[in-house]
């Protein structure tokens, strides 16, 4: 069993979410988990380290090939090699999906409130941003939020060629059901929308099951662009690796054509890490789940007993928690809670206009760290 107990201290590093606020502050903003990597992933960057020259690489072969393997032994859906693209991070993924799509001036749709470089990567390629508002509600007493049909059907209109959809959703916590994502892909096919979908969090699902949006059906597949990573699972975002599936192959040029002479290859030792966090790595992933339920279920326990007046989700994937903070009628929430609590959470505001009002707190820490951070929570309100 792995110790996610173990306190790790991260000031002493290059670590951007313990160095970017002062030192007295605790940071529980940025989606970045501060456990240890996995052993294995560790001792396979010493190695590749150890060998002394890190001249260009390329594509490794056993990590697309495991890659396929993975999708097919968890979700039954066959991908060749030639389908997997690789990508230096996920984000440049989801930017070139703009810069491939349409023309300059159409719309991209996304729904909000949704992870910020959403918003910003459709003007980033010249493109409009287009914004289908998720609908918040309250299931068994947590937020929760549902899909418009009918004003996502309508936000689809002739210029908007593609759909950046984030599945498992940051930062409201959960995945889509089989139901909402055919709902959704009909819509965009009866449009010729293509869809990109960022499934960065699907291996951190804490109930059910994930299901990518490509394996629906092949005809679905053949109109999505599926980008994943084993950067926030593992601890590795700082190495820099993603991917994208792509089974249109069309698509797939266009996709290619759009990251020529801008996107560089995936870095040497990101692809050593990626293949040794998916090839020795699954128990470590199984005991962090549990950790992460486990974290979950304290830090809502604890809002819902001691901090009434802010509503919680009750995330079912990701390892972060989305907070309503209105009825505490403060106005700036991320500034009262730096300012009295010293404590840094990820203002609301940034995720699109219907963030007003709410902050993102990252449960990916050890107990101890997150207990502190309710702690000045509550005080910080009491006071």
């Amino acid at each position: 069993m792995s110790n996610f107990d173990q306190a790790v201290e991260r000031r002493n590093t290059d670590s951007i979410k313990w160095n970017h606020y002062e030192a007295d502050v605790l940071p529980m903003w940025i989606a970045d988990m501060d456990f240890q990597s996995p052993q294995p992933i560790i001792d396979a960057l010493q190695a590749r380290v150890s060998e002394g020259h890190y001249g260009y690489g390329h594509d490794n072969q056993e990590l697309i090939e495991l890659i396929c393997e993975r999708m097919q032994r968890l979700y039954q859906w066959t991908v060749h090699p030639d389908e997997v693209i690789s990508l230096p991070g996920l984000v440049s993924g989801f930017n070139v999906a703009c810069r491939a799509i349409g023309e300059q001036g159409d719309a991209v749709l996304v729904q909000t409130p949704v992870y910020p470089p959403f918003l910003s990567a459709p003007t980033n390629q010249q493109r409009r941003l287009n914004i289908a508002e998720l609908v918040l509600q309250t299931s068994n007493g947590f937020l929760d939020y549902s899909i418009d049909f009918d004003d996502f059907k309508k936000k689809i209109q002739d210029k908007t060629h593609l759909f950046i959809l984030c599945h498992p959703h940051n930062p409201i916590g959960r995945g889509f059901s089989e139901s909402e994502l055919t709902q959704m892909a009909d819509i965009c096919l009866q449009n010729n929308t293509v869809i990109c979908s960022d499934e960065i969090h699907c291996d951190l699902i804490l109930e059910g099951e994930h299901q990518p949006f490509a394996s629906l059906s092949p005809e679905i597949a053949q109109q999505t662009i599926s980008l994943f990573a084993p950067s926030k699972t593992y601890n590795i975002a700082g190495l820099g690796y993603s991917f994208a599936i792509i089974q249109n192959p069309q698509l797939k040029r266009l996709y290619k054509q759009a990251m020529s002479g801008i996107v560089s290859y995936a870095n040497t030792l990101s692809v050593i890490a990626s293949l040794a966090a998916y090839k020795y790595c699954d128990d470590w992933l199984q005991d962090l789940i549990i950790y992460l339920r486990e974290n979950r279920d304290f830090a809502v326990n604890y809002i819902q007993q001691k901090l009434p007046q802010i509503k919680t989700t009750n995330p079912t994937a990701t390892y972060l928690l989305w907070l309503d903070c209105r009825e505490l009628a403060l106005d700036h929430p991320h500034h009262f809670f730096l300012n009295q609590a010293k404590l840094a959470l990820s203002d609301g505001k940034t995720f699109g206009q219907t963030g007003e009002g709410f902050m993102r707190l990252n449960f990916g820490c050890s107990r101890q760290v997150l207990t502190e951070s309710l702690d000045r929570m509550y005080q910080a309100v009491q006071n």
